[in-house]
């Protein structure tokens, strides 16, 4: 049964940037699905559908996109969200399990969720939103695996764009900066360093909040942004201007 309202369905939506594109969405007037990697996570996200699913298990992302499809009979709006990250080591003496991890979820996920979620979708109305990174736009040393990934998000979003164009399907990507979030603040731990001392490197002079990265999904999913896709759109605070 398909309903009147749009439906969004967000990955990684249970805390961070997810939990803040759920509570946009809502305000909005949305439906709402949501998923993270537990159960119990993804009833943290508050979404009118809630459900575990790894992005990187492609068979968990049919059996998910499965219980939308059976809710609501169609997705208007799909953000790729969810995110892993980590520093992978160059040691040759180490396993490469963290690359095949962060890669996984990064770049596969949104792959796999757009791949299986296209004929969910309303042509001429349907969106897509990935959510990468400033890394997908330039290296870090330690983070090879996320920028790799990152960077693949951003060569998805233009090809895909160009894919579905003729449904008039729209696919565009934003790059956050720093942003108040549970990943930042294990960033911060990882390299050492504290909000206050690393926002004298952002020219605004402050971290990003989640609910403004929401705030410009929601202008790309809206019909105002009709004309945009295949983009790329950072929101780091001029971190990269």
């Amino acid at each position: 049964m398909k309903h009147e309202k749009k439906v969004v369905l967000i990955t990684g939506g249970s805390r961070g940037i997810g939990r803040a594109l759920v509570q946009g969405f809502e305000r909005a007037g949305y439906l709402t699905a949501a998923c993270a990697t537990s159960r119990e996570s993804a009833e943290q996200s508050g979404a009118d559908l809630s459900f575990q699913c790894d992005v990187s298990d492609v068979q968990q992302v049919k059996t998910g996109l499965s219980l939308v499809q059976k809710r609501f009979g169609k997705i208007d709006v799909l953000i790729n969200n969810a995110g892993a990250s980590g520093t992978n080591s160059l040691d040759p003496e180490t396993d490469d399990n963290l690359w095949h991890h962060i890669v996984g979820v990064n770049l596969n996920g949104p792959y796999f969720m757009s791949k299986y979620a296209l004929p969910l979708m309303p042509d001429r109305t349907g969106k897509i939103i990935n959510v990468a990174s400033v890394l997908a736009l330039k290296g870090v040393p330690d983070q090879t695996a996320y920028c790799a990934a990152k960077h693949g998000v951003l060569g998805l979003t233009r090809a895909l764009s160009h894919a579905v164009a003729p449904r008039g399907i729209t696919v565009n990507v934003v790059c956050p900066g720093w942003t108040r979030t549970d990943m930042a603040q294990g960033r911060m731990q990882e390299l050492g360093l504290t909000e206050e001392s690393l926002k004298t490197s952002v020219p605004i002079g402050r971290f990003i909040e989640p609910s403004e990265v929401a705030q410009l999904a929601l202008y790309l999913a809206s019909d105002l942004a009709s004309g945009i896709t295949g983009q790329s759109f950072t929101i780091d605070g001029g971190v990269l201007a």
